[in-house]
């Protein structure tokens, strides 16, 4: 017994009659017949009443009848959400991300890819740059909004660049620095600078000390905490100045970001597994890709 064999069963049971579930079906009369002996055969009771004129269904027959109905319904729906996933339209996508550089846009992208893709259960987890590299290739994520690893190759997974986000100070409001349209590298030799720790963002901070290198001296590090929330709260605290990408301080901020020259940039990228590109992953990836183009994503 198949799903052939039951939608040909249906048919002759909605339709009490051979001819016309023939008919509709577009089969051979004979092979209704026969799909229905061997249904009554394997369950071992008459499924129908047959006379010269008419078909009438047994109590087990109106039994069939409801639970085919059922059953085929459940296999259509089955049917469509295999094409669903296929296509990205359902699934789950498990982003992992680090939190103040999505900030300006991540809301504004997630609301968006949930109107276009409602049945797709999404799973969001903040973590540090290097702790969203390590969840993608083990699998434990989808794919991340994260800073680059030069490992990230022979981790398996692929990357595009969202931006090339610019680094400058950020200083109290009431610093001499907060007055200043730009900043040399060269000013922050005698400060007391607050730099995320490299063991949670690698691509920040040698970013950081490479632009200290390049303008002559060593940096004097006071603190180097494994959050950029923490970077700025020491900021707030009198306790430095910090070195940061532009995404990080929000306009409403009592901090003020000022630009250093000449220009250093980190990038924010986007990783993914690439040997298991998932559906999800491909629609959420399109869709930053269209943000990019039309600058979307660095729009508030």
């Amino acid at each position: 017994m198949d799903l052939r064999h039951i939608r040909y069963f249906q048919a002759v049971a909605e339709e009490r009659s051979y001819s016309r579930a023939a008919k509709r079906l577009r089969v051979a009369q004979p092979a209704l017949s026969r799909a229905v002996k061997e249904i009554e055969t394997t369950l071992g009771v008459p499924l129908l009443d047959r006379s010269r004129h008419h078909v009438r269904l047994t109590p087990a027959g109106a039994t069939l009848l409801h639970e085919a109905g059922v059953l085929l319904e459940r296999w259509e729906e089955a049917l469509r959400r295999v094409r669903r996933t296929a296509s990205g339209e359902e699934g789950e996508l498990r982003l992992g991300y680090i939190g103040p550089p999505t900030a300006p846009f991540l809301g504004r992208l997630l609301h968006e890819y949930r109107q276009r893709y409602p049945l797709v259960s999404l799973h969001l987890e903040e973590r540090t740059p290097e702790r969203v590299w390590e969840m993608v290739s083990k699998g434990r994520l989808s794919a991340g909004l994260t800073r680059p690893v030069l490992s990230h190759e022979a981790l398996g997974l692929k990357t595009i660049v969202l931006r090339e986000e610019p680094l400058g100070v950020v200083v109290p409001g009431e610093h001499t620095f907060a007055q200043r349209r730009s900043l040399p590298w060269s000013k922050l030799e005698r400060e007391s600078l607050i730099v995320l720790a490299r063991r949670e963002g690698m691509g920040l901070h040698d970013a950081v000390l490479a632009g200290c290198r390049q303008a002559g001296f060593l940096p004097k590090l006071a603190h180097t905490p494994s959050l950029i929330g923490t970077v700025l709260s020491y900021v707030e605290a009198g306790a430095g100045i910090g070195v940061v990408t532009d995404s990080v301080v929000s306009p409403a901020s009592v901090l003020k970001f000022v630009p250093l020259t000449p220009e250093v940039t980190v990038p924010l990228v986007f990783a993914w597994p690439e040997r298991e590109d998932a559906p999800p992953v491909q629609r959420f990836r399109e869709l930053l890709l269209e943000w990019r183009k039309s600058k979307s994503l660095w729009r508030g």
